[in-house]
């Protein structure tokens, strides 16, 4: 009957098939009323499927966003997660796994760990991208959607509850015409009967004629008002379903394929967010294939040999000793407790035996925890030397601070408003105070180290350096020391021979070595070194070439030994014997507040 504009949803066809009531055909009023109540009922049907229809694609996409959602918090989870069992991983402070990270499979470990981290982050990454990509928006348009779908629906009911009142309207016109027109009639028939009546006044008969002029003229009167409100009636209905309600169902299914091109959007991004990380995804798995490659057996196997090797020689073979006659026992040349001092002993028979080195506990009169002597040789010998660079470092710390002391006080003295020059003694006495003790404390654990060496093999790096307040033995080491050392049970004493390297460390120390010592030539220079009095990171490489400048490499520490003095080159050092000049804007100084040469005095 009507063919609509909009493709979304179409009406009857053709025109619609007249009903048979009883074998008879309907009457056209009741034809009439019939097609109105189906183009009625086809559009109230029509509305009511097409809202169902939105509704459920507004749900739809509710159950998306959920969707997305549910997966952004998996993401979240799952990040969280990784993050901890990273975090569990990792080395402690202060505890063995630090120290452990020196091997290549530990540190690839380690490696392995942050890597991970990282991964983790790639998985938060795509949580956050989905919440704004995609939850956000569609929570955003899922609130304009619904305001749109019930601004269409608005209109769609109201344009309808119109029509439905244009309609009842038309009937009662319609009705009243048809009244009016019955009246008319039965007025005409009493005027008749009347006057054909004899009996009947001229009166009377006046009077009816009068009444159905009257009937007559509502009649034409209803009959102009029902004929013109018709003619509004069918044009507000074809304007009705022509025009109103086809725009209506046109914007509902322009809203319905916008909301489903929403969705096709929101899936492929939903997978281009996944896309996005997966080359990053790819460089963590690429950097832990990298350093699990790069573990090297070997040189873990030679840092387990190097920190525990004990510097004992093996024992020589144990001699035939026959009881049968009465002769002395000589001690074996190739015996451990023999083979340092180069000669043989003998020693009463019965009595007493060589003993074995690497079995025998230190009974030394001085020995404690202080000295390690309950380590072998070679550990011991690492244990004094890291303990001696300590105690270099606390000496250099309070010689800096006592240094910037000095400088502040001879400034408080030239300027008393700036300070009492006599608050800064009691300080200078303490650090004085504190670096005779610690120098005390280089000698006794030089002493021992001396001892622990002199007893080791001979080796070509026996040198070692002291740092600022270094000292060296200017006599050569005796090799048959330990067999003059060695008592009648076979045992060691240290006592002797500590206090003899403790007094010859202190005279050393205040005196170079004699030209003939061939060992430790190199290990003075003639200008005394200069304190530390902050740091630096170079930020650009450096080559050097000229005489008196250091190449540095970008991004490398180096201590500060002097400021710049105005003409752009600043002092540095990388160790006890590489310093140099260097471009001060080639680096980012770092200035100690307590440092020797530092400026400030508050």
């Amino acid at each position: 009957m009507l063919r609509r504009r909009s493709e979304f949803f179409i009406f009857l066809d053709s025109p619609p098939v007249k009903l048979e009531k009883d074998g008879r055909n309907l009457s056209p009023y009741q034809e009439y009323l019939q097609v109105l109540l189906q183009m009625k009922m086809t559009s109230t049907d029509q509305f009511d499927n097409l809202e169902k229809h939105t509704q459920w694609g507004i749900e739809f996409l509710e159950r998306y966003a959920k969707f997305v959602k549910e997966r952004s918090e998996i993401e979240i989870n799952y990040a969280k997660q990784i993050r901890n069992l990273s975090k569990k991983y990792q080395p402690k402070k202060n505890s063995r796994e630090e120290e452990e990270n020196k091997y290549t499979f530990c540190r690839a470990f380690l490696t392995t760990l942050n890597e991970l981290n990282d991964y983790a982050g790639q998985h938060e990454v795509i949580a956050e991208n989905l919440t704004s990509q995609i939850i956000t928006e569609l929570s955003r348009y899922l609130q304009d959607l619904k305001t749109e779908r019930k601004s269409h629906f608005h209109d769609g009911r109201k344009a309808q509850q119109h029509i439905e009142s244009s309609w009842k309207q038309l009937e009662l016109c319609k009705r009243k015409f048809e009244r009016d027109c019955k009246e008319a009639d039965k007025a005409q028939q009493y005027f008749d009967k009347m006057d054909a009546d004899i009996n009947v006044t001229k009166a009377d008969v006046e009077k009816a004629r009068q009444q159905a002029q009257v009937r007559h003229q509502m009649a034409a009167d209803s009959k102009n008002d029902y004929s013109a409100y018709l003619q509004k009636f069918n044009q507000e209905q074809n304007e009705h379903y022509y025009t109103v309600i086809p725009n209506i169902f046109q914007k509902l299914q322009d809203m319905e394929e916008k909301r489903i091109e929403r969705i096709g959007t929101c899936m492929k991004t939903f997978a281009d967010v996944d896309r996005q990380v997966i080359p990053i995804v790819g460089k963590c798995l690429d950097g832990m294939t990298k350093v699990a490659e790069s573990i090297e057996a070997r040189t873990d196997s030679k840092q387990v040999v190097e920190a525990y090797k004990s510097g004992f020689e093996p024992p020589g073979d144990v001699e035939f000793e026959d009881y049968g006659q009465a002769i002395k026992r000589a001690v074996s040349e190739t015996s451990l407790s023999n083979s340092r001092g180069g000669e043989a002993r003998e020693r009463p028979t019965g009595r007493s035996k060589g003993k074995l080195w690497p079995f025998i506990k230190n009974k030394n009169k001085g020995s404690g925890p202080e000295d390690f002597s309950h380590l072998p040789p070679e550990q011991r010998r690492k244990k004094l030397q890291g303990k001696l660079d300590e105690l270099h470092k606390d000496i250099q710390k309070e010689t800096d601070q006592r240094d910037a002391l000095t400088k502040m006080k001879d400034v408080y003295v030239k300027n008393p408003q700036m300070g009492d020059a006599a608050s800064v003694d009691p300080r200078l006495t303490e650090l004085g105070q504190n670096i005779e003790k610690l120098q005390l404390e280089v000698q006794k654990f030089e002493g021992w180290l001396a001892e622990v060496e002199e007893r080791m093999p001979c080796k070509s790096d026996s040198q070692r350096r002291s740092g600022l307040y270094e000292s060296h033995s200017s006599t050569a080491v005796n090799n048959n020391c330990a067999q003059d050392r060695e008592s009648p049970d076979g045992s060691y004493t240290e006592e002797q021979n500590s206090e003899i390297h403790v007094k010859a460390n202190v005279a050393n120390a205040s005196k170079p070595l004699a030209a003939g010592t061939p060992e430790f030539d190199d290990e003075f220079d003639d200008e005394e070194s200069l304190p530390t009095i902050g740091n630096c990171k170079a930020l650009y490489p450096f080559d050097g070439h000229n005489e008196g400048t250091i190449s540095v490499a970008e991004g490398e520490l180096l201590y500060v030994i002097e400021e710049d003095k105005g003409d752009g080159w600043t002092r540095v050092r990388r160790n006890q014997d590489e310093e140099g000049y260097v471009p001060t804007s080639y680096v980012e100084v770092f200035l100690g507040t307590n440092a020797k040469g530092a400026m400030t005095y508050i």
